[in-house]
């Protein structure tokens, strides 16, 4: 890409914010030190801004700040956000991208409202009917790609198609040299499983299915997700955001129940000294702050909402996915396959 990447970030969003996120801001920055092909542009308080690029010794010409008078609270609902939000750093992080001022938006905000003024500035691409929330989820070959994780709670067979095609696009933006394989979630793998909203998304996908775009796998049941068979999983929103909390909480329980264990007596911490080292692999293996960042898609322009209460370390990763999605010219990957979708 010859022009630089510009990732517009809302600075006031989430727990512990701005410290968080310019705190990850200087985490990213020292990781791409020799890196001269993006530009940050932050929005919120410049004077509560400044303070905290002092306090961190931040000094870039990689950046840049937008000052803004309001922030969106974690309590307002959509509606009322809305309604009072153009002067809030949420809102102008997003419209920086109609006004061509940047990529890709980042915010740690509100999710209701985000999703909304999103929506509300950027639009829907033509063709695509419901926007979709999607996550990078591990599993034992890489990282999968798994949508729609809340943003629509009943799906039909149109949208189940056309998140199979966003998400293929974010797969292959993020992963040039990878095939995307696409699966539909499901309670069983055989054909004459599940409910007639998703035999009707597997006939679609099946037509749909070819080398260029995707391949389809067919039907994936949850014990399956991590396997690594397929690497974009597709569901409605209510059954992806299950899927999803139910994985974080057993990620948490394990790796809980495991510190315990070898941490319970004289015995077991004495083992702990000589597996060190392959237990910090397992551990860095499921750190959900690596995972951290939810991408909007089916809109006139990516948006990336990091979880609230992660710290520096799960923000950076968020920046580090936006770097990458406009790197891998996500909007033209989706193009292409919306152009797919309609037989072009």
């Amino acid at each position: 890409m010859s022009k630089k990447i510009t990732i517009a970030i809302d600075a006031m969003g989430g727990e512990n914010s701005p410290d968080k996120t310019i705190h990850g801001v200087k985490l990213f920055l020292d990781k791409n030190k020799s890196n001269d092909d993006f530009f940050l542009k932050l929005f919120g308080n410049k004077n509560k801004l400044e303070q905290i690029l002092e306090k961190y010794k931040i000094k870039s010409n990689k950046l840049s700040i937008t000052h803004t008078e309001e922030v969106v609270s974690d309590e307002e609902t959509p509606l009322t956000a809305v309604k009072n939000s153009k002067n809030t750093s949420m809102w102008n992080c997003i419209k920086s991208q109609v006004d061509g001022d940047s990529d890709i938006s980042l915010s740690a905000g509100n999710t209701g409202v985000l999703l909304v003024i999103s929506r509300m500035i950027l639009k829907m691409i033509n063709d695509v009917s419901k926007p979709a929330l999607a996550g990078l989820w591990p599993n034992n070959n890489g990282m999968n790609v798994v949508l729609d994780l809340g943003a629509n709670i009943e799906c039909n067979d149109i949208n189940l198609v056309d998140f199979a095609e966003l998400g293929s696009a974010l797969y292959k933006s993020l992963f040039p040299k990878e095939k995307p394989l696409v699966s539909l979630l499901n309670i069983g793998s055989e054909e004459i499983k599940g409910t007639e909203t998703l035999k009707k998304t597997y006939k679609k996908l099946s037509e749909l299915s070819n080398e260029n775009n995707f391949i389809f796998k067919g039907y994936l049941e949850g014990n399956r997700i991590m396997d690594g068979d397929s690497n974009v999983i597709v569901t409605d929103g209510f059954t992806g955001n299950i899927a999803l909390k139910t994985a974080e909480g057993t990620a948490k329980f394990i790796t809980d129940n495991l510190k315990k264990s070898l941490t319970e007596n004289l015995i077991t911490k004495i083992s702990l000294i000589f597996s060190y080292f392959s237990l910090k692999k397992f551990k860095n293996k499921l750190d959900p702050r690596k995972y951290n960042g939810a991408i909007f898609l089916g809109l006139n322009g990516p948006v990336v909402k990091s979880h609230g209460g992660t710290d520096e370390i799960g923000f950076y990763y968020s920046i580090d996915l936006c770097y990458k999605i406009v790197k891998g010219n996500l909007m033209q990957q989706i193009n292409n396959n919306i152009n797919h979708l309609k037989g072009e």
